[in-house]
């Protein structure tokens, strides 16, 4: 069994993280609310602005890049609030615990940046996602929004829950 390892990645390595979310977006389009027709033509610089706006991490099985989530300040609902979207696995190693370290590092990092709160989406009725972020300590809220991709509108998904996961300050 391979050890599995999560780091934040640079500005410099934009390309890694193009690689990564043009292959989650190729596997799982319908959990993300891009294309990948859109986002293959982005152009560097692009890449790079994305790059600066939220920390993205990568999971790695040895030395294959096998994971990725982003992690941003966001504070629109709560205070000292930051938000973990964008978490894919590569389906081969769904349910080794990858995500979960993904996790680990994303609450780790969003306090690092000073949050107090750590914010996941899932559709309310994604069963399975709310019992993963659940059994992490993320705990449901108030606050609701219409589904962000389209698949999810059109399989008559009424509504994503945020989840928040009280950090340690």
């Amino acid at each position: 069994m391979s050890e599995f390892s999560v780091r934040v990645l640079s500005e410099a390595e934009w390309e890694l993280y193009r690689e990564m979310r043009l292959r989650a977006l190729r596997e799982s389009p319908e959990a993300f609310v891009a294309d990948i027709a859109t986002e293959e033509d982005y152009d560097e610089q692009l890449w790079r602005d994305r790059m600066n706006r939220s920390d993205r991490m990568i999971c790695y099985s040895g030395d294959d890049p096998v994971g990725i989530a982003s992690v941003r300040m966001n504070e629109a609902l709560f205070e000292n609030a930051a938000e973990l979207f964008s978490l894919w696995i590569s389906p081969s190693l769904r349910g080794e615990g990858l995500a979960a370290k993904l996790v680990v590092a994303a609450s780790e990092l969003a306090e690092k940046k000073g949050a107090s709160q750590l914010v996941y989406w899932v559709g309310t009725d994604n069963a399975r996602a709310v019992a993963f972020a659940s059994s992490y300590g993320f705990r449901p809220t108030e606050h609701r929004r219409e589904p962000r991709t389209e698949s999810a509108r059109s399989e008559g998904i009424e509504e994503e829950l945020a989840m928040v996961l009280a950090l340690r300050r």
